[in-house]
């Protein structure tokens, strides 16, 4: 289904999107002036100490701007489907929704789908462009308004605005990009006869799969500046981590230097850290349990000597 050209710029939309990083394409959206009939959130999920049932920050805004919230679990039951369909949506805009769109989710709205991803398409298609990104070292990344389709992220592209990496963390540059993908979808709906879709070429395809708990563990035998991007690509959450006695630490931010000294172990009475090549030298740690800290104040409380080994 293809978007059509010259269309007014007030719309009935369908949004659909979860985490934090949707919530500024839907405030646009409204401060737009858009008719926005539904907002599709995955369903509130139990967290915290007491396992309360929390819904997601796209549900909870939504709430705040008098917007009638669906949570599903899927969109693959007949029903789902069938209500979905009697919204007569011009539109449904997807910004890191969680779920898998059917076809016939996909050919309901007038205009199909759109969807806000946060890399620079065909580079970094999946579910972790972000993280991956920053992982790889790449220089660049940015957001991709594409037309969506049964593949994973391999519709049309409508536009894309770059930005430079510059050793941000991941949550720094989740936020950078979520800001601009909102500024540039609402551009896109308000002018789509200057924004026709065009195929991604086959070129230059990149998958970002899902992190995995296993990739939080840092691994001190890459080169310093390679465990430098692990923790910047984990940061803030679910954070980078080793562990040292019965203790779990968390680093946030990390300098890298050329020093030398045994991969995984503490090099002197700083926190400095060998790697393969190089070292780290926390600028920001978190124990478990406690707030966050530079490696100063950590020493002070508790004792990591020169020549501890850390896992």
């Amino acid at each position: 289904m293809c978007l059509a050209k010259g269309l007014e710029k007030i719309m009935r939309i369908i949004f659909m999107g979860t985490p934090d990083f949707a919530v500024p394409t839907l405030n646009a959206l409204a401060a737009a002036g858009h008719d926005i009939c539904a907002v599709y959130s995955q369903p509130p999920r139990r967290a915290g100490r007491g396992k309360t049932l929390s819904p997601t920050p796209v549900h909870k805004r939504a709430e705040e701007l008098g917007l009638d919230v669906r949570t599903p679990a899927s969109l693959k039951l007949p029903e789902e489907q069938s209500a979905f369909a009697e919204l007569e949506a011009d539109i449904a805009v997807v910004a890191a929704y969680g779920l898998i769109l059917p076809q016939v989710i996909l050919d309901a709205p007038k205009l199909g789908c759109v969807n806000v991803h946060a890399s620079l398409l065909p580079r970094w298609r999946g579910a972790a462009p972000i993280q991956r990104a920053i992982l790889a070292g790449d220089i660049e990344t940015g957001v991709t308004i594409m037309q969506m389709e049964a593949g994973l992220d391999t519709g049309p592209m409508l536009v894309k605005v770059h930005t430079g990496i510059d050793g941000k963390t991941a949550g720094e540059l989740t936020d950078e990009l979520a800001h601009l993908g909102a500024e540039l979808l609402v551009t896109v709906l308000g002018y789509l006869s200057a924004h026709p879709p065009v195929d991604q070429p086959d070129t230059g395809v990149t998958y970002a799969a899902k992190i995995d708990k296993a990739e939080s563990r840092i691994d001190f035998q890459q080169a310093a500046e390679a465990v430098e991007r692990q923790i910047r690509a984990l940061a803030p959450a679910p954070g980078a981590f080793f562990e040292f006695g019965d203790e779990r630490f968390r680093i946030l931010s990390t300098q890298v230097l050329n020093e030398t000294g045994p991969a995984g172990t503490v090099i002197d009475d700083q926190l400095t850290i060998g790697c393969g090549t190089g070292a780290v030298r926390p600028s920001l740690i978190q124990r478990a349990g406690k707030s966050a800290m530079t490696p100063a104040e950590l020493l002070r409380g508790f004792a990591i000597p020169q020549w501890s080994i850390l896992s």
